[in-house]
C-alpha cells in the first residue's frame, strides 16, 4: 500500500523499519511517533528495536500531561516529542535518529547551529525552493534532564522559529513533518546533507 494510503500508525512502523534498515537507530536507540489528535500522541515504548518494532510497542500519550496509561514506560525523551507538537499544530509526526552523521557533526560543529547553503537536496525540505537559501538546524547540548532541555528548545524558538528540526549535541536528530511521509522526506533529506557537510569539512582541512 502506498505510504500516503497507509494508516498513520502503520505508515510509522513502517518508517521505523525503513530507519532500522539504514543504521540510524542502533541498539534500541531513538523514538517516533505520530498525532492522533489534539490530545494524544503515539510513541515508542523504551527499549524495542526500531527494525523490527511493530504496532503494540507504541503508547498512547496525553499532549499536555504526557502520561500513558498502563504502566508501561514510554520513551524517556516523549516530553521532547509533546513539546513539539504543542509548538506546531500541524505537526503530524516526528522522528528522532541516533546516525553517525547526526551524532558527529553535532559535534565537530562548535557553534549552536549547523548551516546549510548552497545544495540543491535543501528543496527535499518543505517549502524549500532554491540551493541559494539557508536552512538553520539548531544544536542543544545535551542533557538527561528532558523537561530543562525541553525548555531551552522552547526557549530558543521563540526566538528563531523551528522549521524541520534541531540536533542534540553527541545524541543525535529529531525532525517532523505534517505526516509520516513527509517527516520520512525530511529525514532522508537532512541525513544526505549532513553527510555532504562532514565530507565537505574533512575536505577543506586537507
Amino acid at each position: 500500500m502506498p505510504i500516503e494510503q497507509q494508516p498513520p500508525l502503520d505508515a510509522l512502523v513502517a518508517a521505523c523499519h525503513w530507519i532500522g534498515t539504514k543504521g540510524w537507530c542502533p541498539a534500541t536507540g531513538g523514538n517516533m511517533s505520530v498525532r492522533l489528535s489534539g490530545q494524544h500522541c503515539l510513541i515508542t515504548e523504551s527499549g524495542h528495536d526500531k527494525g523490527s518494532i511493530s504496532a503494540e510497542h507504541f503508547l498512547t500519550v496525553n499532549l499536555q500531561s504526557g502520561e500513558v496509561d498502563g504502566g508501561r514506560i514510554p520513551s524517556a525523551e516523549t516530553g521532547l516529542h509533546t513539546l513539539v507538537y504543542s509548538l506546531f499544530p500541524t505537526v503530524g509526526a516526528i522522528l528522532h535518529t541516533h546516525s553517525v552523521n547526526a551524532t558527529v557533526l553535532s559535534r565537530v560543529e562548535k557553534s549552536n547551529a549547523v548551516i546549510l547553503e548552497g545544495y540543491e537536496m535543501q528543496k527535499s525540505l518543505g517549502g524549500q525552493r532554491s540551493h541559494l537559501d539557508r536552512v538553520i538546524i539548531p544544536i542543544f547540548d545535551n542533557s538527561q534532564d528532558i523537561p530543562a532541555l525541553a525548555s531551552r528548545v522552547a526557549d530558543s524558538h521563540a526566538t528563531v522559529p523551528l522549521q524541520y528540526g534541531f540536533l542534540v549535541r553527541g545524541h543525535g536528530l529529531y525532525c517532523w513533518g505534517r505526516d509520516v511521509k513527509e517527516a520520512r522526506r525530511h529525514l532522508e533529506g537532512l541525513e544526505f546533507l549532513f553527510q555532504c557537510e562532514l565530507q565537505l569539512r574533512l575536505l577543506e582541512a586537507k
